[in-house]
């Protein structure tokens, strides 16, 4: 009796360990407290219609988000936004995920927001409405248990290029750029994009490229950082696949064990190093002892 209570409690912990790690995920930035009304702005958004965001998840365990506005670039329209945001509710309840690649119809990534949108929702209480949606959304992305790749072709500006530094990592076609464009717009970046850039290639790198407005083609996002590979094909389906190719490099395995590499190292970016150790202790807590650990001792009693 008392291994299979052992057995129970372990499993009973491992539960409340893995739904507290899931809660500190999906914790907003912005609630009440911060003058946010998201179901004000949600109204607002939804106005502004056009364009989608698709989902399709594979069975090896890699999704892939597809932005869907061709005719304006891939801009987001105010309910892109809002299907944004229900994209990233599925992921975080996906349990076989292990990886996110992010692109664009039509060859090209994404040209920031619909300018009709914008433009409507000019009063500055909108604009930080707005600006703590897409913050929220964004960081619930970047907190994904999935590692995930933004595969750049064509323009990724504005809000597209911020959108770039909420993966992972960043793959670039060839003839393909990233540019903040918000100095031209009287703007700074507003969706966490020049916060992101800073942890990416640092403080220097970040405001050259925010101050200048500067274009960065796939050699010179290779130099700074912000890009893992040039990709050789630069049509549609060929750079898709080479993506998918990069990515199932980091996604081999059993995904709670993928899972738990993204959520350590999540953790350690974020958190002050005393919570970060002490989240890093739970989530070894749920695989040690799980199936993959082991199997891996049955296979492999000693590295080689």
């Amino acid at each position: 009796l008392f291994p299979e209570m052992a057995i129970s409690l372990w499993k009973n912990l491992l539960q409340t360990t893995k739904e507290r790690i899931l809660q500190q995920r999906r914790v907003s930035l912005y609630n009440g407290d911060h003058g946010y009304e998201e179901e004000l702005i949600k109204k607002k958004l939804q106005q502004f219609t056009g364009g989608s965001i698709n989902l399709s998840r594979e069975d090896n365990g890699i999704a892939i988000i597809t932005l869907n506005n061709p005719k304006l670039m891939n801009a987001f329209t105010g309910t892109m936004m809002l299907e944004l945001q229900e994209r990233v509710t599925e992921l975080e309840n996906w349990k076989d995920g292990k990886g996110l690649i992010i692109c664009g119809a039509g060859n090209t990534f994404c040209s920031g927001s619909d300018l009709n949108a914008v433009k409507a929702i000019s009063n500055s209480q909108d604009g930080m409405n707005m600006c703590m949606f897409m913050q929220n959304t964004l960081t619930r992305l970047m907190r994904l248990p999935l590692i995930s790749v933004a595969l750049v072709q064509g323009k990724a500006i504005g809000g597209g290029a911020e959108l770039t530094t909420a993966c992972d990592f960043r793959l670039m076609t060839p003839g393909s750029e990233i540019r903040f464009v918000h100095k031209h717009m009287g703007l700074v970046p507003g969706w966490g994009g020049a916060a992101r850039l800073v942890r990416i290639v640092g403080s220097g790198a970040a405001l050259r490229l925010l101050s200048g407005a500067a274009r960065v083609d796939p050699g010179g996002a290779l130099r700074l950082g912000l890009s893992e590979k040039t990709l050789a094909s630069s049509d549609e389906t060929g750079a898709l696949e080479e993506a998918r190719a990069w990515l199932s490099q980091h996604t081999e395995g059993p995904a709670d064990v993928i899972q738990a590499v993204k959520k350590v190292v999540t953790a350690g970016r974020e958190l002050p190093l005393e919570t970060a150790l002490r989240t890093e202790r739970d989530i070894f807590g749920t695989v040690w002892g799980g199936p993959a650990n082991l199997q891996a001792l049955v296979r492999r009693p000693k590295h080689k």
